[in-house]
């Protein structure tokens, strides 16, 4: 990643959950953000920018995000859908896809030409990608993100840009409340809570960071022993 100015990251899902405590983190260690979420979350740190956009919308993204110059993308905008076999609703299949999936590989279509060698790209997934009850919709776009990482980082290492997915467990977030999910209750991992925001934000910035530049292509869990 080019050392020569102050690192400028693009974060989805930014008001809330996982997505502002990455922002957080990012903010705290000198890097400039742009969040994009649908709510501003008021920030006043003056390296942080917002724009208020719903990436369920496939024509959300402006055009001008691509001369941006971002260094890295990290997209941690999501939503919960859980329904049993008989149950599942093509409408939130829709939503799921194309809020997880389609919105990354749109902003990784428009920003990865124009990233910097040494640029990094994160998508934020989901221990529910290995497959769990009630969840298969959800997990199947969490799937999707791996393998859309896996092409991407093989076609971008020679460039220096790596493409990773952080997957988290059940996390302390907003998104536990989501009447959405009533039906499927999230479980505590192995040590006995869940996970913190904080902690998939720390990983991110690893990630994000120089020292992570031979890790790419890789799913990385952050489960509290609940995948072992």
């Amino acid at each position: 990643m080019s050392g020569g100015h102050a690192r400028h990251a693009l974060v989805t899902g930014a008001s809330s959950g996982i997505g502002a405590a990455i922002v957080t983190r990012l903010l705290a260690e000198g890097w400039s953000v742009c969040g994009i979420s649908r709510t501003d979350p008021r920030r006043t740190d003056p390296n942080y920018r917002h724009l208020c956009l719903d990436l369920a919308n496939a024509d959300a993204l402006p055009p001008e995000l691509a001369t941006s110059g971002f260094d890295a993308l990290v997209h941690a905008a999501g939503v919960m859908r859980a329904a049993p076999l008989g149950g599942l609703d093509p409408e939130a299949s829709r939503t799921l896809w194309r809020l997880h999936v389609e919105a990354a590989e749109r902003l990784a279509n428009l920003l990865a030409p124009r990233m910097p060698d040494g640029g990094r790209i994160v998508l934020i997934g989901s221990r529910g990608a290995i497959g769990l009850p009630r969840r298969s919709q959800y997990g199947a776009t969490k799937a999707a993100l791996v393998a859309m990482a896996r092409a991407w980082a093989q076609e971008l290492a020679p460039r220096g840009i790596t493409v990773n997915v952080v997957a988290p467990a059940a996390t302390e977030t907003p998104m536990l409340l989501d009447p959405a999910r009533s039906a499927s209750p999230p479980q505590l991992p192995p040590i006995g809570r869940l996970i913190r925001p904080e902690e998939v934000a720390a990983l991110t910035a690893f990630l994000l960071g120089p020292e992570a530049g031979a890790i790419t292509g890789q799913q990385i869990m952050v489960c509290g022993g609940a995948s072992l």
